[in-house]
Parts: C-alpha cells; structure tokens; sequence
C-alpha cells in the first residue's frame, strides 16, 4: 500500500500526481466513467503539471501540440466520492518533442494506463520548434529512472 498523496497536485519519485474528482458527468449509460472522458483526466494531469504549477522562474511556458495519445483501459471506474490519482511521468524526451507516460489509479486499482507525445511549436511561424534548455531542464525532473 502507498503512503496517502496530499490533497492537490504532488511531486512523487520522478511522477507529477494530480488528484481528480470523479463528477457524475463523467459516468456513461454503463454505470462507469466514459472512456473518453479517461482523456479529459489526462488532459487535466499534463495542463497542471506543464502550465499551472510554479515553474520556480525556470524560464517560459512550454508551447505544445499533441501528436498522438493512446489509452489501455484496465479496470471499469465507476462514481465515488474520492478522487483518483492520475500519475505522469516523461518517458522519453528529443530535440522537438517528448512523451508523457500515465497511470490512473488509486492505492488498490490500476483504472488505465495511457501515453501522449508533445511536440515544442512555433505558433507565430505554425511549424514545430525545438526545445529549449529550460523546457528540457524542467522536464528531465520527471523522467523515469532509467
């Protein structure tokens, strides 16, 4: 069993966590949460880990597009009045782009594993851009063991 995560976004080895709620909207006619709504978790997770959490001056935003996201379901995860665990970790990072591993979970059950690749874009030039040293400074903080 894993020690408690504090109420709100964590640190925790190498993995940002990000507590969501389950709402009652999110439940489909199958009586669990909707598999695309399993998205809108992730997407939750990776916009509080990459844009609303202090970045301790570590220099701009990240300008991102995703590239590709995919989702294994594991377990059906039905409404409850506590909050799931949405893990996330960087798996891999290059000059342009980087990928994102994710686990939704709470201490008993794995509920989906998932993966999205980001690419670093130039909005003003609409072409991908590379990296900067800051943006790759700030990811290795949640990169996997190797």
């Amino acid at each position: 069993m894993t020690e408690p995560i504090p109420a709100g976004p964590a640190e925790h080895a190498h993995r940002y966590v990000f507590e969501r709620k389950v709402r009652f909207a999110d439940i489909d006619s199958y009586g669990h949460v909707n598999n695309v709504r399993f998205f809108d978790y992730l997407e939750d997770a990776r916009v509080s880990m990459l844009w609303e959490r202090p970045r301790d001056g570590e220099g701009n935003r990240l300008d991102l597009v995703v590239a590709r996201q995919e989702i294994d379901y594991r377990r059906p995860l039905n409404f409850r009045p506590d909050p799931v665990r949405v893990e996330v970790w960087v798996t891999e990072i290059s000059r342009s782009r980087f990928t994102l591993g994710y686990e939704i979970r709470d201490d008993a059950t794995l509920y989906a594993e998932a993966r999205t690749i980001l690419v670093a874009y130039d909005s003003a030039a609409a072409w991908p851009r590379r990296l900067g040293e800051d943006e790759v400074a700030f990811l290795r903080r949640f990169s996997a063991p190797a």
